[in-house]
C-alpha cells in the first residue's frame, strides 16, 4: 500500500516510516519541515502545515494514497492553548477531510493515554476507561478532541478509523521524556513527587511503530473487530517509575533522585508556576505545572491485552533490551 505517514519525521514518525518499508510499503510524509533522515531512505516528503487554512489543497496535490498513519502533533507540557488546539483539532479535522474527500479507505491515529488521565491512578487499566472530565493542560485536551473526530469518523465514506495510545514512548532519537529527566539530573533538580512507588507502562518505540502498522494492516473495513476503537499500547509489564529512572541514572553515571516532594505541594508550586507564567507571559516552561506533578506522582499503567487479541499487537523488544539500547544511545552522545 501507498501509506501517508503525517510527521514522519519525528520519534513515532520515523520509526512508522522504517517499519513500512521493512513491510514492503511504499511510505510519503507529510510534515512541517524537511528531514534529512527522511531523504537518507529515500522516502518521498511533503512540507504542510495540517493546520494551516491551505492544507486540504497541498493534501489534494499529493499523489494518491491509499491509507494513513497520523502520528503529527504538537506535544509537550506548556504553550500557547490556540497552538495546541490548531495542531493537534484543526490539523486532524483537516487531515480528514482530506480523507474523505480523495476516497481513503484506512486511517490509524496516534492518540494518548493522557485523554483519559484526571490525575487519579490507574492500574492496568483497560479501554473501557472515560474520558477525562477535567484536564490539566491543553495538550491532553487536545488530543481527546483530536481522537473523538477520528473515532466518530469510522463509517464516512468507506473510511475505516481506530485510534492508538502509547504511553511514555522511549527510544534512541528520543527527543522528549529521557532528555528532559537527564537534564534535570545532571543540573541536581530532579525530585521525586509524591510517595515514588507509583507503577506506569513505558512503550519502546519500534513495539509502537510496528503495532501502528499492525493497525493499518487488519483495518480493512469499518467494520474490522478494532473500527472506530481507541487501544492502549506499552511494554506487556509496567515499571515502578522511580525504580526504573533510578536504574537509567545509574547506567549512565546520573546522581540519582533522592530529594521527595509530597504530591500536594508539587501540585500546588505547579499552579503557581502556571499563574505566575501566565500572567507576566515569561518564556520557556515552568519548572513545574500541574500536568507534571500529577503525572510524576501518579500510577498510569495500562492492559494491552485488547491490542493483542483485536490486531495481533505484540512487544517486539522486551523492556530490559529497549533500556539498554537507551543507555547506549544516550552514552554515546
Amino acid at each position: 500500500m501507498r501509506i501517508l505517514v503525517t510527521g514522519g519525521g519525528g520519534f513515532l514518525g520515523l520509526a512508522v516510516v522504517r517499519e513500512l518499508l521493512a513491510r514492503g510499503h511504499a511510505p510519503c510524509s507529510a510534515s512541517r519541515d524537511s528531514h534529512a533522515a527522511l531523504d537518507a531512505l529515500g522516502v518521498e516528503s511533503v512540507r504542510v502545515d495540517l493546520g494551516a487554512e491551505d492544507a486540504g489543497a497541498t493534501l489534494r496535490e499529493l499523489r494518491p494514497f491509499d491509507a494513513v498513519i497520523h502520528t503529527a502533533a504538537k506535544a509537550g507540557v506548556w504553550g500557547p492553548a490556540e497552538e495546541y488546539e490548531r495542531a493537534n483539532v484543526v490539523g486532524t479535522r483537516n487531515l480528514l477531510q482530506a480523507c474523505l474527500e480523495r476516497g481513503v479507505t484506512r486511517l490509524v491515529h496516534t492518540s494518548s493515554p493522557s485523554v483519559c488521565f484526571d490525575g487519579k491512578d490507574h492500574l492496568r487499566a483497560g479501554n473501557d476507561l472515560p474520558y477525562g472530565e477535567r484536564f490539566l493542560a491543553a495538550y491532553p485536551r487536545t488530543k481527546a478532541a483530536a481522537e473523538k473526530l477520528v473515532l466518530k469518523a469510522n463509517g464516512r465514506s468507506g473510511l475505516a478509523t481506530c485510534a492508538l495510545r502509547p504511553h511514555l514512548l522511549i527510544g534512541p532519537g528520543d527527543p522528549h521524556l529521557v532528555p528532559r529527566l537527564l537534564e534535570r539530573a545532571r543540573a541536581r533538580r530532579l525530585a521525586i513527587v509524591g510517595r515514588g512507588d507509583n507503577e506506569v507502562s513505558l512503550t519502546y518505540v519500534d513495539n509502537a511503530a510496528a503495532a501502528h502498522v499492525d493497525a493499518l494492516e487488519a483495518l480493512d473495513s469499518p467494520a474490522a473487530r478494532h473500527a472506530g476503537r481507541p487501544y492502549f499500547l506499552g511494554q506487556r509489564e509496567p515499571v515502578r517509575l522511580w525504580d526504573w529512572i533510578d536504574e537509567l541514572l545509574a547506567a549512565l553515571d546520573l546522581p540519582r533522585a533522592r530529594r521527595r516532594i509530597p504530591y500536594p505541594v508539587a501540585f500546588a508550586a505547579g499552579g503557581a508556576c502556571e499563574l505566575l507564567w501566565n500572567a507576566l507571559r515569561l518564556s520557556g516552561e515552568p519548572p513545574m505545572t500541574r500536568f507534571v506533578a500529577a503525572q510524576l506522582a501518579a500510577s498510569h499503567s495500562y492492559d494491552v491485552g485488547p491490542a493483542e487479541r483485536d490486531f495481533g499487537y505484540r512487544e517486539r523488544v522486551p523492556l530490559a533490551e529497549g533500556t539498554a539500547r537507551v543507555v547506549e544511545a544516550f552514552r554515546s552522545l
